[in-house]
């Protein structure tokens, strides 16, 4: 889509180009113990592409041969992929950060509550995914039960020493159409309430807008949505947040090993293409991390410019954030 691109070039004609590799996403497959509405994935429990050893394998010699990435592990729901212990332990002491993106819930599953031992024993950053304090809000993205499951997961890991001497950082996505508000703002309100209700303490709240794409555009489209949607996050374009979008400094490696900009160009199926025009594979990455490749882009990447900005490390934007009136709910009911 040019617009995306001619709104960036307007800025900086280098910003729809790559920079340089400093993250390394692996996307371990499509399988969830969840389905939530606003999954750009659409993974549920009957996911059926899962990364394979092979790929896998691929992703730590290349981490072998280039050490001090940051490894980002995604999924649906990564813990699922039965090579997910191997990937982690064979990846320890490569990359200079790991990353798990939990969705806090599968530490309650019958067979998978050694995780939370697992991730301080590897000593991976915990990025939980906690769309808001409140039950109603949460549980009408994730269904039911799964509010309980993330507070007492949370629980665990403050136990474990996250929140304290390992990174335990939440994520934040708005209910409905909404565009995130300020980060700042919503990270004192997190704080406070989960403090005061329970105990809980963590590092840091980051801030995403939902992508239309996958389970969240079908649900948009049958409520007639989806173009307003598209059309608000276009409204709300930040050039403040544009100079950091993810896609510049991340490649995202999708189940079968084909590469993409971000996790979001996978959901889309805009895969990175070579010069004969085929989709690039793990074992090109060299050819895929080269600096000023083109960036692939379209209407959904307007999610990562909207408001104070968004993508896998949360709000973008470099401009001060106003926080809203004392007294305001950031996590209004939906």
């Amino acid at each position: 889509m040019q617009v995306f691109q001619e709104k960036l070039r307007a800025i900086d004609s280098g910003l729809t180009r790559f920079e340089r590799l400093q993250t390394l996403q692996v996307n371990l497959g499509d399988r969830c113990n969840l389905s939530c509405i606003h999954c750009h994935h659409s993974a549920s429990p009957t996911g059926t592409r899962i990364m394979g050893r092979e790929v896998i394998d691929q992703v730590v010699r290349y981490l072998e041969r280039h050490p001090g990435l940051t490894l980002d592990i995604t999924g649906g729901c990564p813990e699922l992929n039965p090579h997910f212990r191997h990937l982690v332990e064979a990846t320890a002491g490569l990359a200079a950060r790991r990353i798990i993106r939990s969705n806090l819930s599968i530490a309650l599953e019958k067979g998978m509550e050694w995780l939370p031992d697992f991730y301080r024993e590897q000593n991976l950053v915990v990025m939980a995914s906690l769309p808001c304090y409140e039950l109603e809000n949460v549980e009408a993205q994730r269904g039911r039960g799964v509010y309980q499951a993330s507070i007492e997961a949370l629980t665990r890991l403050n136990q474990k020493g996250y929140g304290k001497d390992r990174e335990l950082h939440l994520v934040y996505n708005p209910g409905g159409t909404a565009v995130a508000a300020a980060r700042e703002t919503l990270e004192q309100a997190y704080r406070q309430e989960l403090r005061e209700r329970f105990g809980i303490s963590f590092n840091h709240l980051h801030c995403m807008n939902n992508v239309p794409l996958g389970r969240y555009r079908v649900s948009l489209e049958q409520t007639g949505a989806y173009q307003r949607y598209l059309a608000h996050l276009a409204e709300r374009f930040n050039p403040d947040a544009a100079p950091g979008i993810m896609c510049r400094t991340l490649i995202s490696i999708g189940w079968d090993g084909t590469l993409y900009n971000c996790d979001f160009n996978l959901a889309a199926g805009l895969p990175l293409r070579g010069i004969d025009g085929a989709p690039l594979r793990v074992a090109e990455l060299a050819e895929a991390v080269r600096s000023g490749n083109p960036i692939r882009m379209a209407e959904h990447c307007f999610s990562c410019t909207a408001g104070h900005g968004s993508g896998c490390g949360g709000s973008a934007s470099v401009r001060k954030e106003t926080p809203t009136r004392k007294g305001s709910l950031a996590c209004p009911p939906q």
